[in-house]
């Protein structure tokens, strides 16, 4: 199990930037894949992106690709989202997650681990 705790939420306004990071305490040491997922006001959980293990393979959906970037710093059990050029439909409550897969998967009933969120709110 891995416990998840997410910051750099805030207030941004549209063609802004925000980085979120997500903290990692893991207690096993078995290779886990890690991502985003994202929750809008009123509307279903969603996933952002996701990371294998190692960093190697990124995977983001379709609405977000070219803005925004995954990426982990294993020697600091952190993993981060570069969010870049935001828009307003970008608001949402943004959750980092963790499950022992090779990849994350988009099925958010298939996620292990969760952290409580951070809200993003852009601004238009």
């Amino acid at each position: 199990q891995v416990q998840l705790v997410e910051s750099g939420g805030g207030l941004v306004q549209a063609g802004g930037s925000l980085r979120l990071a997500c903290t990692v305490s893991k207690t096993t040491s078995r290779p886990y894949a890690m991502g985003w997922f994202r929750q809008p006001p009123g509307k279903e959980r969603e996933f952002v992106a996701g990371v294998t293990y190692n960093g190697a393979v990124t995977d983001y959906t379709d609405s977000v690709k070219g803005r925004f970037t995954i990426s982990t710093d294993n020697a600091q059990n952190t993993m981060y989202l570069q969010m870049n050029s935001l828009k307003p439909e970008d608001t949402a409550v943004y959750y980092c997650v963790a499950d022992h897969s090779a990849i994350m998967s988009h099925d958010e009933t298939k996620v292990g681990d969760w952290g409580k969120g951070t809200l993003v709110t852009v601004s238009s």
